[in-house]
């Protein structure tokens, strides 16, 4: 089975059109086409089930999808290994981001001191909302995920560190009549009081949404020592490549810097 015909297999997969798919793998249509024809060939079975106005995949297509992805993350695996064999001179590191500006934790300086050690390493970022990063580190699209999960909301099948745990708060003017207090519930605020929404599907909303529930009513008890926004690292430690296992490293370290000044 060429490694090709799984990557263009994956392309249609993912856009459900033969045209975008081809686009996005730099190859004529009708070349796609024909090697999708001889996977299909290969494999016994039809992968796609056409119509003039859809592509969707058979029963076969859905099965082949993760193990195609798995075969293909296991070869950059391979890759990786043998680039670490070379002290991580060159090689492709695939990471899931989110954006954690408001947090204790730097990523900025992580992957500078990455950079700086091993400049050979390419970066792919991805930022998405952080259940869909695991997933993709699950399935072997990514390498490794920083991600706004708790412990408890990290995928079975993963390992996970935690590089920071930042309090949710709640910020008022200066003349509002619940800046006077060290403790607040946003219970007490007034139910026309409007909340900035974050995402759907973000890790940090999630954490917003999961304290409102233990507080038994649509307000944040801030005094929650839950209503926690996690910072985590989560990834598959069989399948660990050595630049992911390398940037893994520089974040612990980065992490155990950071605790050990806020005290």
């Amino acid at each position: 089975m060429d490694l090709r015909h799984l990557k263009y297999f994956l392309a249609v997969a993912e856009t459900r059109n033969f045209t975008q798919a081809a686009a996005n793998c730099y190859v004529a249509q009708s070349a796609l086409s024909q090697q999708i024809a001889r996977l299909e060939k290969e494999a016994g079975a039809q992968l796609f089930s056409r119509t003039s106005r859809s592509v969707r995949l058979t029963a076969a297509g859905e099965l082949l999808e993760p193990l195609a992805r798995r075969i293909l993350a296991d070869v950059d695996n391979a890759q990786a290994a043998l680039d670490a064999l070379a002290g991580l001179q060159r090689g492709r590191l695939r990471l899931g981001l989110m954006q954690t500006r408001a947090s204790s934790f730097d990523l900025v300086e992580v992957m500078a001191e990455y950079h700086s050690r091993h400049p050979g390493i390419d970066f792919h970022v991805v930022n998405a909302p952080s259940f869909e990063m695991a997933a993709a580190v699950l399935s072997g699209a990514l390498d490794l995920a920083v991600v706004g999960l708790g412990p408890r909301q990290v995928p079975e099948g993963l390992d996970h560190r935690i590089l920071a745990g930042d309090p949710l708060v709640l910020i008022v003017p200066a003349d509002h009549a619940l800046a006077d207090r060290d403790v607040v519930h946003l219970a007490d605020l007034p139910e026309s009081h409007q909340l900035i929404q974050f995402t759907t599907g973000t890790g940090l909303r999630r954490q917003v949404e999961a304290a409102f529930a233990r507080a038994g009513a649509r307000a944040l008890r801030l005094a929650d020592d839950a209503a926690v926004h996690n910072v985590c690292a989560v990834y598959d430690s069989k399948r660990l490549a050595p630049a992911a296992a390398a940037f893994l490293d520089v974040m612990e370290r980065h992490a155990a810097k950071g605790q050990g000044e806020s005290y």
